[in-house]
């Protein structure tokens, strides 16, 4: 019988695996590589990237233990965070808050931009106040006030009609969740804008090498006890144990486990837990996920290029809500400027269920013909494109979402839940749940060990 049983792996199993590491542990993933929505390529002296790209800097968080343990370097991310393109204008430099009054618009857009983004910016102040923990407080209370922060109504409605170029400055930042507008609730869309109004307070720290050096680091430190293509058709539980049975290259298995960690989407653990308590499996029913669509591009320009030193760039009115330069992470800590880029463009909420249907090459020219009007040149130094679809990309907050979450945090079983979908700080989440489902799986192992009756005497 093995200690634990982890299934999934993504940042959170391979989290709890890491924790895990010196019990007797196996994890089963059933695609054929770890990282599940992490995912980069090495290229050079660059990077390739289609998921996940920036981490929480606090040194206090369960990212950056991981990080450390781990022995994976990671490092802010250099120069400019943010930057605008929109109505022909690129804006690389300056305050977040300005982007909207630098670009042309009417004075109509402009005065519904103001308008609702007053009503933001006072939400934006009230968030930033209840989202720090604390004193005494631990993270569940905290996680369910951030959850209930004004999670009766959608983002839409609590802004309310806007213009089309007011609507389109906003949904970079709030579809970023893979929800419209109308899908995400409004605490959940403002604490999107927390986080770009308030850049180097959160998600600033890239992976050197690119994500995936973490994931694939854990994986390889981890040998044989992370099986791939291992699908779990079933978990139940017995009376003291929990029973996994999964198929893997083409026959079926069944191994015994003290506990098992479920670090799946939410609708496959609601699935593949076949005893799980009900209301549990129900609430874990209604968690809902949201499509991406993300592509990939390398280039071999000679030159530096003016957006060299900033990272992320909104872009409204395109196919992709934003640009992502991966490259900056090199070249903003280089002592030359190397040849080359790594961009990665990101499609969100509607903008991917508009291209999830066409096939790669349309997508790749669709994103390419935009690109090179963002950043002028980009097309004809490329070098290699390709694209990654996520029809279940990114868990959201909806409106009423804040009631699910005492049931989705119990723990009353041997079989326990990890995930991004059990918070609101996404990969940060991940590795905070993993970990604490490593914990407690831990503290059941101990007290089966102490109730064992003790060995007859010899």
């Amino acid at each position: 019988m093995k200690d634990v049983v982890i299934v999934g792996g993504g940042i959170a199993g391979l989290a709890a695996a890491w924790r895990l590491r010196n019990r007797d542990m196996v994890l089963f993933e059933a695609g054929d590589r770890v990282g599940g929505r992490i995912r980069s390529e090495r290229r050079g002296h660059y990077w390739m990237n289609w998921g996940g790209h920036v981490y929480d800097g606090n040194p206090a968080s369960s990212t950056q233990w991981l990080l450390n343990d781990a022995g994976v370097e990671s490092r802010p991310v250099p120069g400019n965070l943010a930057g605008l393109s929109m109505n022909g204008r690129l804006l690389l430099s300056g305050r977040v808050e300005t982007f909207p009054f630098r670009v042309p618009m009417s004075w109509r857009d402009r005065a519904s931009l103001i308008r609702a983004g007053a009503k933001v910016r006072l939400g934006v102040a009230r968030y930033g106040r209840l989202v720090k923990r604390r004193p005494g407080e631990d993270e569940a209370t905290r996680q369910q006030r951030v959850y209930d922060f004004k999670n009766d109504i959608s983002f839409a409605d609590y802004v309310g009609d806007l213009t089309e170029d007011a609507e389109a400055l906003f949904k970079p930042t709030v579809t970023r969740s893979s929800a419209e507008m109308h899908e995400i609730s409004a605490g959940a869309g403002i604490g999107y804008f927390n986080l770009v109004w308030n850049l180097g307070a959160g998600l600033s720290h890239s992976i050197v090498g690119g994500p995936s050096t973490l994931t694939e680091g854990i994986a390889a430190a981890l040998g044989a006890r992370v099986q791939l293509g291992a699908a779990v058709q079933e978990v139940v539980h017995r009376r003291n144990s929990v029973v996994v049975r999964y198929s893997q290259g083409g026959a079926g298995h069944e191994v015994h486990a003290r506990c098992v960690v479920l670090a799946t989407p939410a609708g496959v653990s609601a699935r593949i837990a076949v005893d799980l308590d009900a209301e549990v499996k129900d609430a874990l029913a209604q968690v809902r996920y949201g499509p991406f669509v993300s592509a990939a591009f390398l280039t071999d320009e000679a030159g530096p290029c003016p957006w060299d030193g900033t990272y992320a760039i909104a872009t409204p009115k395109r196919s992709f809500n934003v640009v992502l330069n991966m490259s900056n992470n090199v070249h903003g800590h280089s002592t030359a400027r190397l040849p080359g880029s790594s961009f990665m463009a990101f499609s969100p909420a509607g903008l991917a269920r508009q291209l999830l249907e066409q096939d790669d090459e349309t997508i790749l020219k669709t994103y390419l013909d935009d690109l090179d009007q963002v950043l002028p040149g980009t097309a004809s130094s490329l070098v290699e494109a390709e694209v990654a679809r996520w029809p279940e990309g990114s868990v959201y907050s909806f409106p009423g979402r804040a009631r699910l979450q005492p049931v989705l945090t119990r723990r009353d079983s041997r079989v326990l839940l990890a995930g991004d979908y059990l918070g609101t700080q996404y990969t940060e989440t991940a590795v905070y749940t993993g970990l604490a489902a490593a914990a407690a799986a831990e503290s059941t192992l101990d007290a089966d060990r102490t109730a064992r009756p003790a060995p007859p005497a010899s």
